[in-house]
């Protein structure tokens, strides 16, 4: 997918919203347990009750892999769901590669040809050999793990690094790799405060930002420090919409947070204009 696109469809639907597909069997409705393929169930679910409050879904690979074959299953079976029904959504394989060269190379493929994914996160401490691979393919982009929303985080990206914090270090070397254009960058929500010198450096480039809701980032102070004149977020909430409810109430519950998280979000949109 084209930047300009994903730009359009924020514009259109006046939401940043990306909505984390992390499909947990112990955590969905007992009622689809019962179901041939409950996580796909579940995902189509949510997709039917969200798709017109988000304009991005990101599966957290972790969340299939966990169920071997049958879980691999799944995700082909809502990425291809995602891509016939809903091919105007951009689609982030929260996967967190990163490898030498031909390995990264293998990864960008499984993910972006044979899942059809629009962007996958990559781990950039391997450095330029281990990111590029995946910059070659085109309208498909890679966002790089910056600066994050755990509370680990502290121990590395942050580290004085010559006279500079590690995560700025990847976002100043970064742009200097091949198809640097094709880059994006995950910044913790819970990290609000350090935008404005993400910004800095990164001016133009989309931040996906996780720990809005369940891990407690606020959207307006996002908003504030990172919001771009292209608007360049891509705001995150997974477990406070996925499992608003556990009832069978459980889609329409989800669409209404999505619902109030866009409201916000178009609040902000129009501080922007």
């Amino acid at each position: 997918m084209k930047i300009e696109h994903l730009i359009s469809q924020i514009k259109k639907k006046k939401s940043f919203l990306c909505v984390g597909l992390d499909t947990d069997l112990d955590k969905v409705p007992q009622h689809l347990l019962s179901e041939d393929d409950p996580i796909f169930s579940f995902n189509k679910a949510i997709i039917d009750a969200t798709c017109e409050y988000c304009v991005a879904y990101k599966p957290n690979i972790a969340f299939y892999e966990a169920y071997g074959l049958n879980g691999w299953k799944s995700l082909e079976r809502t990425m291809d769901y995602l891509n016939v029904e809903h091919p105007d959504i951009f689609t982030i394989a929260d996967a967190k590669r990163g490898d030498i060269g031909n390995t990264s190379f293998r990864y960008a493929k499984a993910f972006f040809e044979t899942l059809n994914f629009d962007s996958i996160t990559v781990a950039p401490y391997m450095g330029r050999d281990s990111v590029e691979p995946f910059l070659e393919f085109k309208d498909k982009h890679t966002i790089l793990l910056a600066l994050t929303s755990n509370k680990g985080a502290f121990d590395f990206q942050t580290l004085d690094v010559e006279g500079k914090q590690l995560y700025k270090s990847v976002l100043r070397t970064s742009q200097g790799y091949k198809n640097a254009e094709n880059l994006m960058y995950v910044i913790g929500a819970t990290k609000a405060s350090f935008l404005k010198e993400v910004r800095e450096i990164v001016p133009e480039s989309f931040l996906l930002v996780p720990g809005v809701g369940a891990q407690g980032g606020n959207l307006q102070e996002v908003c504030k420090y990172g919001m771009a004149k292209n608007i360049g977020l891509l705001v995150n909430s997974s477990r406070g919409i996925l499992y608003a409810s556990q009832g069978e109430d459980f889609a329409e519950k989800a669409g209404l947070k999505a619902k109030t998280i866009q409201e916000e979000m178009e609040v902000e949109l129009d501080r922007l204009t």
